[in-house]
């Protein structure tokens, strides 16, 4: 926009608006939380470009073959994969699942882990909202500073059209910051903890389940309801069930022949 409208974009990237903006907004967020919360928070930053939410079919697939296994070996057989797990959460459950720990209990174990892990990923989710929520405002401030400082230069009308525009690059630059940065990031973060509360759930509903020795296919029609279809693979199954349609009719009017 700004090389259509043949601006030169040096003029929007003034040091001063930039660091008081930027500067300000964390300074003012950190003085709303405490330091280890502001570090975690901005330690959750590679994840709005890196992290990948895990497929619910995936872990399906997990679950019905560790019910498979329960069923043939024993629960006792589960202390191996927990062992070779991965996932801390999955991995603690299945340990113990194999120590023989009560229905009632587990289940009370892995909603107070899933509860935490909300609550930390709540966190840094909400620093970011709040910055979103003082850049606008600290912009506007320093537009007024410098508004300020070119009412106090009025003998100079040469100067005042570049000073006025270096004023509202201030308040750009907290509308940019909030809208473009942080609350993206804060909404990412938001979206990337609601997916693995959900794959935690899931996880959660399918161990105890293996737990009472429901039956894997069972446990499987079980777990598919509980998530949104993909609607590829629905589509996909669609066409199956045609062709298997089209092949069904053909034999028939084979057999009527």
């Amino acid at each position: 926009m700004v090389t259509l409208e043949h601006a030169n974009l040096m003029s929007l990237l003034l040091p001063a608006p930039m660091v008081l903006v930027f500067g300000a907004t964390i300074a003012v967020g950190l003085a709303g939380n405490t330091l280890p919360d502001v570090i975690q928070s901005f330690k959750q930053v590679p994840k709005v470009f890196m992290g990948k939410p895990a497929k619910a079919s995936a872990s399906i697939d997990e679950l019905v073959r560790l019910a498979e296994k329960a069923r043939t070996e024993g629960l006792l057989s589960l202390e191996e994969e927990a062992n070779n797990a991965k996932d801390p959460f999955l991995a603690r459950s299945l340990q113990n699942i194999a120590d023989g720990t009560d229905a009632e209990e587990l289940r009370l174990l892995m909603e107070d882990e899933i509860d935490t892990r909300m609550r930390a990923d709540h966190v840094a989710s909400k620093f970011f909202a709040a910055l979103g929520g003082y850049a606008p405002t600290i912009g506007i401030i320093g537009t007024v500073v410098s508004l300020t400082h070119v009412l106090e230069n009025l003998s100079s009308p040469d100067h005042l059209g570049p000073m006025i525009a270096a004023a509202f690059v201030a308040t750009l630059w907290g509308l940019l910051s909030a809208n473009f940065i942080w609350l993206p990031i804060s909404a990412k973060l938001k979206r990337l903890s609601e997916l693995e509360v959900e794959r935690m759930n899931l996880l959660m509903e399918g161990l105890l389940a293996v737990q009472n020795g429901t039956q894997p296919l069972l446990l499987a029609e079980r777990l598919r309801a509980m998530v949104p279809a993909d609607p590829k693979s629905k589509s996909k199954g669609s066409k199956d069930k045609a062709d298997d349609g089209g092949k069904t009719g053909k034999l028939t009017a084979s057999r009527a022949a």
